[in-house]
């Protein structure tokens, strides 16, 4: 039974603030579900949630079962050596009771990045990283107004720096599929991403440190999967072993202490003007400075590009979607070819409607961050469409991006991909959550909204508008990803000096 057949499921769409403010509150219920027994519970939910279901089974029979998109479960990591660890938590997966993650008049968002387990500090040199902490801690103003300034000084080099880049990801690209018949690009697309951040926002190039140049990126994932493997499905290993192995108890640090030293010695060198930054504008100690810039380095952007750019080229180079790339290509030529001055950046792309909506059906479809969380600071009561929940102060709030993103009172027809969804209705930004606030927010010091939302939608515009105008034909494998068919357009200045093209060589497998 799909979710669009349960108690939740309405033909209208959701009214706004204004129209729904004026009409009576929903009726209260307990929140449904259960915790289970001490240990057994916990235990069991952990292997439905990697094992017996996955993610979004786990979720989704809980929906039916509990007739109720809000509801209480257990979430790993959990049983037996997460000491400390509390799994219960109220599980969010309508947009209504999603949006009161982001309402910090009730609920607070420390040291809750992946729920109620926290890494050990050690993986950010004993330093307690601004993402770790509530909008009402002093030092959360310092680095997130700091953050905030190397976004702003950036934007003079972040398109050029991503769009060079990613012409050398995707020669590199090109070679492979030539070669193999199809290609992964991961790898290249994280070379081309650690590179582009590093000079963006430390303003250091990686190849002035041999190893961090060669190997940065793969540090980087090395020191994010050891904080982040207990809370995720790999698949990749027979689950009994990656139930014993991975999500058991926490990873150690020192199997990517020495990439760390390496990392950080390569920012408190090469990065020398931001961390003067840091210490003359916004108070921070060169440790606290070095240590915020890496997880924002590595963490929030490299982490979130890694997941989010991957699912982006998959989107929009499905089999079934030729008829999109024919539009999408179409609207991007029409926007390049319309003079000598016309060269892609922020500008350009602003002009590209149905390529910025197509980004954000992605960032709902597919968000980079499925799990989101706060703690509730207060009694208060919480509203779905249908219900008022209580809460109570200290419970932790746990939402689903996934199926919250697919909620059928907001979205017509949810689990359908609409690529011009958000260019035919703008009015839907505000349901769109994947930033840790609604796409009609800004990121402030008195918020948790991601610091670079508006970069990511751009630079993921830019993306598309880049193959668009590289590729007559650019086609991925369904079940893979990997992308097997490359037409290349070939352009040459005419004598008017404006863009055309003229030849077109065909790679593919």
């Amino acid at each position: 039974m799909s979710w669009t057949t349960t108690t939740m499921t309405t033909t209208m769409m959701m009214p706004p603030p204004s129209a729904a403010a004026a009409r009576s509150a929903p009726p209260t219920r307990p929140i449904p579900g259960s915790y289970g027994p001490p240990v057994v519970g916990p235990l069991k939910d952990r292997l439905d949630y990697f094992w017996f279901q996955g993610p979004e089974a786990f979720f989704r029979s809980r929906i039916e079962s509990h007739k109720s998109t809000v509801f209480r479960a257990n979430m790993p990591p959990t049983f037996p050596f997460f000491v400390g660890v509390d799994p219960r938590v109220i599980c969010l997966l309508d947009c209504a009771s999603f949006s009161s993650l982001f309402d910090l008049s009730v609920v607070e968002k420390r040291d809750v990045l992946i729920g109620d387990y926290m890494p050990s500090l050690r993986f950010t040199g004993n330093t307690r990283v601004a993402v770790y902490q509530d909008p009402s801690e002093p030092q959360h103003a310092r680095v997130k107004n700091f953050c905030l300034d190397l976004l702003k000084r950036s934007a003079g080099t972040w398109a050029s720096e991503f769009l060079a880049g990613l012409d050398t990801m995707l020669s590199a690209v090109e070679a492979e599929v030539s070669e193999k018949g199809s290609s992964n690009f991961i790898l290249p697309l994280q070379k081309c991403i650690f590179r582009f951040l590093c000079k963006s926002i430390v303003g250091a190039d990686p190849s002035a440190s041999p190893d961090v140049g060669d190997q940065g990126f793969v540090m980087l994932d090395k020191w994010l999967a050891l904080q982040l493997l207990p809370t995720v499905k790999l698949g990749v290993i027979p689950q009994p072993l990656e139930e014993l192995l991975a999500h058991s108890f926490p990873l150690p640090f020192f199997l990517v202490a020495g990439d760390y030293r390496k990392l950080y010695a390569f920012v408190a060198e090469q990065g020398h003007d931001v961390i003067e930054l840091a210490r003359t504008e916004y108070g921070l100690t060169e440790e606290d400075a070095v240590h915020n810039i890496l997880f924002v380095l590595g963490f929030n952007a490299f982490g979130g590009f890694s997941v989010f750019l991957p699912s982006l080229v998959a989107a929009v180079g499905a089999g079934g979607r030729a008829g999109l790339r024919d539009r999408l290509k179409e609207e991007v030529r029409g926007v390049l070819d319309g003079g000598p001055s016309k060269e892609l950046g922020f500008a350009a792309a602003r002009e590209m409607g149905l390529v910025r909506s197509t980004v954000y059906e992605v960032l709902r479809t597919k968000p980079p961050v499925p799990l989101q969380y706060a703690r509730a600071k207060a009694d208060f009561s919480l509203a779905s469409h249908e219900w008022s929940y209580p809460v109570r102060k200290g419970e932790l709030l746990c939402g689903y991006q996934p199926l919250a993103m697919r909620d059928p009172t907001v979205f017509e027809d949810p689990d359908e991909f609409v690529a011009d969804r958000f260019k035919d209705d703008e009015g839907l930004l505000r349901y769109l959550f994947w930033s840790n606030g609604p796409e009609t927010g800004t990121p402030s010091t008195e918020n948790k909204q991601c610091a670079a939302k508006d970069h990511v939608v751009a630079t993921a515009c830019l993306m598309v508008a880049h193959i668009f105008d590289r590729y007559d034909v650019f086609e991925c494998d369904d079940s893979s990803g990997a992308i097997v068919k490359l037409v290349r357009r070939e352009k040459a200045e005419d004598e008017a000096g404006s863009r055309s093209r003229t030849t077109s060589s065909i790679i593919n497998g």
